[in-house]
């Protein structure tokens, strides 16, 4: 369900959404869940941060609120605000403070994007006080053992205005995600959409193909997420290039150059 700021969400206790590991990190998630360890997770843009968290949350029965970061996000926003309702001026507590109170996990995506100032309210959560302070009201929450905190960014946009400070990432435990490889993208596309496996290998290697052009013509690569948009798109009928294009090529850029570019090595992979 969604609360009254746009950028939260909180995600009800369901089955674990289907994710297929490309190395240890359950393991390493698991082991900072049982310590008590903050975890930073980075990497590109649609390459499977989110839904590894949600899965993990789900896997061990644990809520999850799900953070936007912005660089309007305050610190209000995650600790909570005073509310007026009716005649009465009520406390809400916000992502972070609930998921601290309840137990829960607390997941901060594209968290360099928050203003400095609001990720220091992370300091005392992410040490041995795994304490949270709540300076309107007064209150200091003390973390439950099976709280957790998660931050994530993507590291290509990163510059020397949009990073995380030394005293905050040395708080955490960090895992590097990467694009799979194209047998295991493959795998990813049938698990995720049903399509055919023939198929999927080409839309893995058409993800391959242009990735390589990052830094050249492109700004982003294609995501293993726009290659499941695609896939999508084939099982609904559309043609390969036409799904291709729609999901992939246009989402890419709008430059009409690039995206002929782009088309012709889509036409390389697939014939109609």
């Amino acid at each position: 369900m969604w609360d009254s700021m746009s950028t939260v969400r909180q995600e009800p206790l369901t089955k674990a959404p289907p994710y297929l590991p490309q190395g240890n990190e359950r393991g390493v998630f698991h082991s900072a869940y049982r310590r008590q360890l903050p975890l930073l997770i980075k990497g590109p843009t649609g390459c499977g941060k989110t839904r590894f968290v949600r899965h993990m949350a789900a896997e061990l029965g644990r809520p999850l609120y799900s953070v936007a970061c912005h660089d309007e996000l305050s610190a209000s926003d995650l600790v909570g605000r005073f509310l007026i309702r009716g005649e009465e001026t009520v406390w809400q507590d916000g992502p972070l403070t609930r998921a601290a109170r309840e137990g829960g996990i607390c997941y901060l995506d594209e968290v360099v994007e928050a203003r400095k100032d609001t990720t220091v309210i992370l300091h005392p959560l992410t040490d041995d006080r795994r304490e949270l302070y709540l300076e309107k009201t007064g209150e200091l929450i003390k973390a439950p053992v099976n709280f957790m905190l998660v931050v994530s960014y993507n590291p290509g946009y990163q510059h020397l205005f949009k990073n995380l400070k030394p005293s905050t990432r040395q708080r955490f435990v960090a895992l590097t995600f990467d694009f799979p490889a194209p047998e295991k993208e493959a795998e990813i596309i049938i698990l995720e959409t049903g399509l055919d496996a023939a198929e999927a290998r080409r839309l893995a290697e058409l993800g391959r193909q242009l990735r390589t052009l990052e830094g050249h013509d492109l700004e982003e690569v294609a995501s293993t997420r726009l290659l499941i948009h695609a896939a999508s798109l084939m099982i609904e009928g559309l043609s390969r290039r036409e799904a291709c294009h729609v999901a992939v090529v246009e989402a890419l850029t709008d430059d009409p150059l690039i995206q002929e570019g782009l088309a012709e090595t889509v036409r390389a992979y697939f014939d109609s």
